[in-house]
């Protein structure tokens, strides 16, 4: 089947290169302009934008995908179907309407819908989350269900490790769901908005790790925003010190010291509003992350975080 492929990052870029690789190799791929990107602020092409490249696919970059010069590509192209995977801007009509398009969503839907599915099943401590295949239509991820597998989060994975078995599911689920819709056989279900849970967007607040809210809330989140995000203390001193990796402690550890305190007796201990986290790998500013040892046999110990 012939196909277009709308993407950004890359969750998306991984499954282009399954796309791209299947039956169904997309005659167009579209993705936002080259815009400043990490901690130099260089201007570079999205992922899926250098992946498209690599594999020397026909690309379309526009901040507008809604614009009358994104609709001659897409119509140029003609593709049967448009396959939408974390990309970013709002599709409306008349391309909503004009092909059979389908989203690739990294949750089980209803539950996670929006912008960050992945980081938010990590940070409420979710056993499972997985990939949908649904149909694209104007409600945010409304649409209804042709295909959803579920996946297993371990105890372990931070955003980095699940993000790429999802990805991997997710340019395997697609494929799947355009063989059956190229054989006429790919069935849609509605979806139950009453179960309906949403991702909001990571806020910059939520990158800090306030000591007063339990060890292992901390810990889901620092695993969520790893390592794309980051997490970071605020120390009493007014500087910060980025965090990379931790593990919750019981509150045994803690006894009635006041949330905030940081124990080095014993490496990094950081006693919470309940349990302690254990500092494992810390990035002071400017520097690379290393861990906990390295940082205390060069650096002052931090007493105090806020």
């Amino acid at each position: 089947m012939k196909t277009a492929y709308l993407g950004t990052s890359d969750f998306a870029a991984a499954v282009l290169r399954r796309l791209a690789d299947s039956s169904h190799r997309p005659a167009l791929v579209v993705t936002p302009p080259d815009r400043p990107r990490g901690r130099g602020r260089k201007v570079a092409p999205p992922p899926a934008a250098e992946t498209a490249r690599e594999l020397e696919l026909t690309l379309h970059q526009t901040s507008d995908v809604n614009s009358s010069d994104s609709l001659e590509a897409i119509r140029t192209a003609d593709p049967a179907a448009i396959a939408v995977c974390a990309f970013g801007q709002l599709i409306k009509e008349p391309l909503l309407s004009e092909r059979t398009m389908l989203n690739v969503h990294p949750s089980l839907i209803p539950r996670w819908r929006g912008a960050a599915p992945i980081e938010r099943a990590l940070m409420a401590g979710d056993q499972t989350t997985g990939v949908t295949i649904m149909r694209v239509t104007e409600g945010l991820d409304s649409g209804p269900v042709a295909l959803a597998e579920e996946v297993q989060i371990h105890g372990d994975d931070d955003y980095e490790s699940l993000s790429a078995r999802l990805a991997d599911l997710g340019g395997e689920l697609l494929v799947r769901a355009l063989d059956r819709l190229a054989a006429g056989e790919l069935e849609f279900t509605p979806q139950d908005d009453a179960q309906a849970t949403y991702a909001e967007k990571i806020s910059p607040e939520e990158r800090h790790l306030d000591p007063t809210q339990p060890a292992v809330e901390l810990e889901r989140r620092l695993r969520a925003l790893t390592p794309h995000i980051g997490a970071y203390l605020e120390l009493e001193d007014g500087g910060r010190l980025g965090v990379s990796s931790a593990e919750a402690m019981s509150d045994g550890a803690a006894g009635s010291t006041p949330p905030g305190t940081i124990d080095s007796e014993a490496g990094l201990l950081l006693v919470c509003g309940e349990g302690v986290l254990r500092l494992e790998v810390v990035q002071p500013p400017g520097k690379k992350p290393m861990s906990a040892a390295d940082f205390l046999r060069g650096h002052p110990a931090p007493t105090k975080a806020l």
